[in-house]
């Protein structure tokens, strides 16, 4: 008689691996140390110098802001320059009396601003439209400091480069022109006032991208914003709106930059720095209402 064979034993589903303990890297010198690497880096907590380090980073290192301000030198540049060898070729030379040689600079100013209101939409409406805001949250969960940052980087950047511009042209025009020297106040009203109110009007573009969230919207909003109230105030002919042409014409954008080189093209309203602490005013608000607008929305 035959002894029935044993049947198999079942296999355990799985097998219990013992535990390993991470490998700790060996310090010269010393023996085999237990635990988690740490690193030498110091932890420290993140600053608003560390947010304005990243947004430089970010906005000299894309394409866009080079072609813009390259666009707005060429624009401040070239027409300035033009401007002063049109006169010197003609008989205007002799008429400008006392005209502020200063003022040719105005038309290239004039159109460059549109680049300094593209390049303050974009600086935070791109974000946004590519998703990348979403990273610069995580990075920086503190969306004032974020904005605070863009503002930082962005106003200092227009202002410094629109005042070199502006301080280049005008040293061209006084030596190629035979006009009356301007005075100090003149120089300075014409460089650091101009620059100082191009990079107001691109913060309060910033301030509109934030609030819109849209890269055209906004654009559109702030070219309507400097060119509406001048072409509204052109067509109003009627005597019953005199009142109110006059106030557009005083207060559009272009008649204010006019201001800074002593050529405005309004008899009343505002005059000297007037113009800048105006901008001021009201690209404080909105930038407060972009604050708001970033604390209480989602990305």
């Amino acid at each position: 008689m035959t002894t029935p064979p044993t049947p198999p034993t079942p296999q355990a589903p799985y097998q219990q691996q013992a535990y390993q303990q991470p490998f700790a890297p060996q310090q010269h010198g010393q023996g085999p140390q237990a635990g988690f690497y740490t690193s030498p880096i110091p932890v420290r907590p993140a600053t608003l110098g560390d947010a304005v380090a990243s947004e430089w980073t970010k906005i000299r290192s894309v394409r866009s802001t080079m072609w813009t301000l390259g666009i707005m030198i060429v624009l401040l540049f070239g027409i300035g320059v033009l401007s002063a060898i049109a006169v010197s070729f003609s008989d205007s030379e002799s008429d400008m009396g006392s005209t502020p040689v200063l003022s040719l600079g105005f038309f290239g100013v004039l159109l460059g601003s549109i680049c300094v209101i593209t390049l303050g939409v974009m600086t935070i409406a791109s974000e946004y439209g590519t998703g990348m805001i979403r990273t610069t949250l995580t990075a920086c969960p503190s969306r004032a400091r974020v904005l605070s940052a863009k503002a930082i980087v962005f106003f200092l950047l227009t202002f410094v480069l629109t005042t070199v511009m502006t301080t280049i042209v005008a040293l061209i025009q006084t030596a190629m022109l035979d006009a009356a020297a301007p005075s100090g106040k003149e120089w300075l009203s014409a460089t650091v006032g101009v620059g100082l109110y191009m990079a107001t009007l691109g913060l309060l573009s910033l301030a509109v991208g934030a609030l819109i969230r849209h890269s055209a919207g906004a654009i559109t909003i702030m070219i309507g914003l400097v060119l509406l109230p001048l072409v509204l105030a052109i067509f109003m002919l009627a005597d019953s709106l005199t009142s109110i042409r006059e106030w557009l014409l005083e207060y559009s954008i272009p008649n204010q930059l006019s201001i800074f080189y002593d050529n405005s093209v309004a008899t009343s309203g505002p005059s000297g720095w007037e113009p800048l602490w105006l901008m001021l005013g009201v690209t404080a608000v909105a930038l407060g209402g972009a604050y708001l607008a970033m604390n209480n929305r989602d990305v």
